[in-house]
């Protein structure tokens, strides 16, 4: 048995408009988004978001550890060799990172496009967490083990338009914002 299209029905697409519609109703971020959905038929804003939050938890967690092996695959080459150059030295003053994820308050779409065939999805992350850099000796250098410190980080991640690997890898980094 053969399905017929029926007359009237709506592109599958127009579920996934309306939802970036709904969580950004106008601006860049909008028009980015939709671009973005347009031309790769797998986008969907919210598995973007579960996946973009869940590589900041995991993108954290690794630099805190140190773990660049967990850290590669996720990061371009360029921003890993930031984060690997930052761990170097880290390692060379013998200091350790005491790290506790506490949740990401709030993650919103600050901006997103296409450029040059890459989709580009800037991500401001409002987060929690308790850090503390400890010494050779354990001596805390910088942070209170007690205290839960509230971060903002606006970071874009990007991929491949055309390409089969629907991972997205962090290209940039920005602290505040």
């Amino acid at each position: 048995m053969v399905t017929l299209p029926r007359e009237g029905r709506s592109d599958p697409r127009e579920a996934v408009f309306a939802r970036i519609d709904e969580a950004f109703p106008a601006g860049s971020a909008n028009t980015g988004l939709r671009a973005i959905a347009s031309a790769d038929r797998n986008f969907d804003l919210d598995g973007f978001m579960a996946g973009a939050r869940a590589a900041y938890e995991m993108i954290v967690s690794a630099f805190a550890a140190g773990d660049r092996a967990a850290l590669k695959p996720l990061l371009s080459r360029e921003v890993f060799d930031g984060f690997s150059g930052v761990i170097a030295e880290r390692e060379g003053r013998g200091e350790k990172i005491d790290f506790t994820f506490v949740g990401i308050d709030k993650a919103d779409v600050a901006d997103a496009g296409i450029e040059g065939g890459m989709a580009q999805v800037t991500v401001r992350f409002s987060s929690q967490l308790i850090s503390v850099t400890r010494g050779r000796d354990g001596s805390v250098v910088e942070g209170d083990p007690q205290r839960v410190a509230e971060v903002t980080d606006v970071w874009t991640f990007a991929r491949e338009i055309r390409s089969s690997d629907p991972n997205w890898k962090l290209v940039a980094t920005d602290a505040g914002g």
